[in-house]
């Protein structure tokens, strides 16, 4: 049997992206969305999640661009004054595997996010990152942690294939040989954890190698050859125009994401291929 999550990340960003995963729930295909708690529009989206119970919501981790949720003078090793983590996600995780004086600052700014979407009543099931950093090794390990603690029970395994990605879209080949070769490398150390803590996680994750660019076609093209069991394929929609998505991705396609989420093409595909549209507490959402 074949199983679809559909998320979208960045929920709580901006009103651009709150109304857009609202959309996304109600007219389209989405299941869940990934939120994080310390953007601007964070309360927003804390009001549509409850307007909306069916929508699954889990954790965006942010630890780099983005803002914390502690005060920057508890957190003075990874933020400025303002608040404010670096923009160089490269230097981040240097920084944060080899510095390890870091390694209690990052375990009370991770739990802190965590117990402020827990503190909204909003049941909080999976873990996601921004850039992919909850799989860092530092920040994994302060995971496996907290996870048990806070009732979490699944986690994305960002792990793809890279062959399947090139057939359909054939940019960026050493950028996504290279992403795929140290994602996969983290999937596998992370897999066994999991394994042992019962967490649930994707046999593939679709969204990594072509993020910002999920569009109609690509994802039509992808629905052909999914794996058995469960996929997770995540997405960046919004509504546009929205200063804050505009200033941070400049580049992704966030008004044809959205349009991929409700396209009546996809939903008919996903019919005719018998592919069950699901979110990780295993809930069915109906084709209606």
């Amino acid at each position: 049997m074949q199983q679809l999550v559909i998320t979208s990340d960045d929920f709580g960003l901006s009103s651009g992206v709150n109304r857009a995963v609202e959309k996304a729930w109600r007219e389209g295909i989405l299941t869940c969305a990934s939120i994080i708690p310390g953007a601007e529009a964070f309360d927003e989206a804390v009001t549509i999640a409850r307007q909306n119970p069916g929508l699954q919501v889990g954790l965006h981790l942010t630890l780099v661009q983005g803002r914390s949720v502690l005060p920057p003078d508890e957190i003075s090793g990874l933020v400025n004054r303002s608040g404010s983590f670096t923009d160089n996600p490269v230097a981040a995780g240097i920084r944060y595997f080899f510095d390890r004086g870091l390694y209690c600052q990052l375990k009370r700014e991770i739990e802190a996010q965590i117990k402020k979407i827990v503190d909204t009543g909003i049941p909080l099931t999976h873990i996601d990152g921004h850039l992919n950093i909850h799989m860092h090794p530092t920040v994994f390990r302060i995971l496996t942690e907290l996870m048990p603690r806070y009732g979490i029970s699944s986690f994305r395994l960002s792990q793809e294939r890279l062959l399947h990605n090139l057939r359909f879209d054939s940019e960026r080949r050493l950028g996504k040989t290279v992403e795929r070769f140290i994602f996969s490398s983290l999937a596998e150390k992370c897999r066994p954890v999991l394994n042992q803590l019962g967490v649930r996680y994707a046999a593939e994750v679709k969204g990594m190698l072509n993020s910002g660019r999920m569009t109609e076609n690509y994802v039509l093209n992808i629905l052909d050859d999914l794996n058995e069991g469960l996929t997770e394929i995540y997405f960046h929609p919004g509504l546009l125009p929205d200063s804050e998505i505009t200033r941070r991705m400049p580049d992704y396609r966030h008004s044809e994401e959205l349009a991929a989420i409700n396209s009546p093409e996809i939903l008919n595909k996903l019919k005719r291929l018998n592919i069950k549209l699901v979110n990780y507490r295993e809930d069915i959402k109906s084709y209606a």
